[in-house]
């Protein structure tokens, strides 16, 4: 796929630290519980953290005891590429920045009591929060 966003991955390795490189770049996961935005509940808008693209409202965030940010649904369809995912011997669907590729975790069909029914369980490092402004 072509993404709006195309830097090597020098470059990459230039403009994310170490950590945000393995999971963005290289679809490593950070450990549950362990993200600074799981317990995040300001209204705000969740980007990006390789390239600041708009992702997920605040809004649409749940707690859902996975130990990684959770959300129901992206802020549109086309915001993210959702990819089948056999890495672990299991399937299941890669969710990656529609704007730049980066990994962003993965999406699951056990979001129960959330009108789409999705979880879309993502690693902290690999998102960036702007609160909205009181």
């Amino acid at each position: 796929m072509s993404y709006s966003v195309d830097k090597t991955e020098d470059e990459w390795r230039k403009e994310l630290g170490e950590e945000q490189y393995a999971v963005l770049r290289q679809a490593a996961t950070e450990r549950a519980w362990t993200g600074e935005l799981l317990d995040e509940e300001r209204a705000g808008l969740y980007t990006c953290g390789a390239c600041n693209a708009e992702l997920f409202k605040s809004g649409t965030k749940f707690d859902s005891g996975c130990g990684w940010p959770s959300f129901y649904e992206s802020i549109r369809p086309d915001a993210v590429e959702l990819i089948e995912d056999t890495s672990l011997g299991m399937v299941r669907t890669e969710v990656r920045c529609a704007n730049c590729g980066s990994h962003l975790g993965h999406v699951f069909p056990d979001g129960f009591g959330t009108p789409t029914g999705d979880r879309y369980c993502m690693n902290s490092i690999a998102l960036n929060f702007t609160p909205d402004a009181s």
